[in-house]
């Protein structure tokens, strides 16, 4: 559901800057790797007490890309899911991360808008939603990214779900029955198959939940009409190919 919702907490975007995606620059003028930078904070200049000082407040593999000169390495209008058409969600309504390195990612979320695909991609867009999926589903099974699986969407209205979780709205109503076609139901089955591939989840129902099963929701989606039994069956009957390497 597309109501905005913000996640409980605070949530903390990175400032953007300049700089090589894979190595930062020592004050000493040499350049460091970011594997490096992780493991031997020292060799970029942070010195022993200083990693002591970031590993108390937080782990390190969340940190690299918080530090200054570094920057998650992205192509733009890339996208997770094959097929799917990049459209991107503004930047308010998601947070950079390095998933799943640095956050696990062990759900998959099921939304249903409350309007028409447009709806959803109209507010995704729109920096004052402070809200977004990562994937849209249209009803002729169309799929639109607008957020990469590695960062955090702001969909769920829980943090911890948030950073855990790739969010899927479809189009539709939750009080109409019409709105769950057969396209759709196969192509977002599709795509939830190939997500629990990626990062090894369990195609079952303690890892595939509706918004309205995130704890502390005041969501309904995707309401009673959504057909979870045909859901699971067609999840389950997915086989994704494995990429080669």
């Amino acid at each position: 559901m597309i109501a905005p919702a913000r996640p409980s907490g605070t949530e903390w975007r990175p400032p953007r800057v300049g700089c090589s995606v894979s190595e930062t620059t020592t004050s000493g003028g040499r350049r460091v790797s970011r594997r490096r930078l992780l493991l031997g904070g020292s060799a970029a200049g942070l010195g022993a007490a200083g990693v002591a000082a970031y590993a108390a407040r937080d782990d390190l593999a969340r940190m690299w890309w918080r530090l200054p000169g570094i920057e998650k390495p992205r192509t733009a209008g890339a996208v997770d899911q094959p097929g799917a058409e990049w459209i991107a969600a503004s930047g308010a309504n998601w947070r950079w991360a390095d998933r799943p390195d640095d956050y696990p990612i062990d759900r998959v979320v099921i939304h249903v808008v409350q309007g028409s695909y447009d709806d959803a991609v109209r507010v995704f867009k729109d920096p004052r939603h402070l809200a977004a999926a990562h994937y849209i589903v249209r009803r002729d099974g169309h799929i639109a990214q607008m957020v990469r699986e590695l960062d955090v969407a702001f969909h769920a209205g829980n943090r911890p779900y948030n950073e855990r979780s790739i969010g899927i709205e479809h189009e539709g109503f939750v009080s109409r029955p019409s709105s769950f076609t057969d396209a759709m139901y196969r192509s977002s089955a599709r795509l939830t198959a190939s997500i629990c591939e990626r990062y090894g989840i369990p195609r079952d129902r303690e890892h595939i939940v509706g918004h309205v099963e995130v704890p502390g929701t005041d969501h309904t989606d995707p309401g009673r009409h959504w057909d979870w039994d045909r859901y699971m069956r067609l999840v389950r009957a997915v086989r994704v190919k494995r990429a080669a390497g």
